[in-house]
């Protein structure tokens, strides 16, 4: 089953298009997704992070490296004139998965969904409505709330390209031998569009947004809507998690995962 056309792009800057990616084969047989050039440019990072034990040290690491290689405490040193505001330079990766963890249809979570279209090439389904007419409001809003996230501030998206191959390499190397993740998702109800097959009364194919919050607990997930799935999530399509960074996010044992073609097991 493929992506369907107005679900994706032709192009985008990942190893895999995303009619590959973002297709039911890939869910049940996942592979590494890499995004150009990330590894090559940041291997001294990686290289000094296999030195150390312990997650909380390699998260401090990650996030001084963060720090220092984009100047996220001297801004001035990457354009920001003296004197200046620095409210839009302080729009950084962890403001984002904040804002994401708030709200995901605030302009942090535009961001990040803009984010997983341009690496990915997975269009964006939903955003405070959905986006299935781009000459209709809700488009437009996303557009413009993506827009002014991203303005003026420090290579943002590039913050993001490292956050999400810093968050594989932690996944690969705490559960090497695991490929998918059993999640949870509270639901209330999917649009028509959503709903490719109903294999059965509880299994079903569906269209998942291109970035959507998933729950390792399923009472948890049930907190989110009348109706809960359970689906097996390829680890290489988990963007970031919640004990990822010390006190990156508060919710409990939240994941975010890059979205396409998936068979789910509906519970309720």
């Amino acid at each position: 089953m493929r992506l369907p056309r107005n679900a994706c792009l032709p192009i985008n800057h990942c190893n895999l298009p995303a009619v590959i990616l973002g297709g039911l084969t890939f869910q049940r047989h996942p592979a590494p997704l890499l995004l150009d050039g990330v590894a090559e440019l940041h291997h001294r990072l990686f290289e000094s992070l296999a030195s150390l034990p312990e997650p909380d040290e390699r998260a401090r690491r990650f996030m001084d490296y963060m720090t220092v290689y984009f100047r996220l405490a001297a801004l001035e040193e990457v354009g920001l004139s003296p004197g200046r505001p620095k409210l839009r330079g302080r729009a950084d990766y962890l403001r984002m998965v904040r804002g994401w963890a708030f709200d995901p249809d605030s302009r942090e979570g535009a961001v990040l969904k803009g984010w997983v279209e341009s690496r990915f090439g997975l269009l964006t389904r939903y955003h405070g409505g959905l986006l299935d007419d781009r000459a209709q409001e809700a488009y437009l809003h996303f557009m413009e709330a993506r827009s002014h996230g991203l303005y003026s501030t420090n290579a943002l998206e590039a913050q993001l390209d490292l956050l999400y191959a810093y968050g594989q390499y932690e996944l690969r190397r705490s559960q090497p031998t695991v490929s998918h993740l059993s999640l949870y998702r509270g639901f209330n109800r999917f649009s028509d569009d959503q709903v490719l097959e109903k294999i059965d009364r509880r299994r079903w194919i569906v269209l998942l947004n291109n970035l959507s919050s998933f729950s390792v607990r399923r009472e948890r997930a049930e907190e989110f809507g009348d109706h809960l799935l359970r689906v097996q999530v390829p680890a290489t399509k988990v963007f970031f998690y919640n004990r990822m960074l010390p006190g990156m996010l508060k919710g409990e044992e939240e994941y975010v995962v890059i979205g396409g073609i998936y068979e789910v097991e509906r519970l309720v």
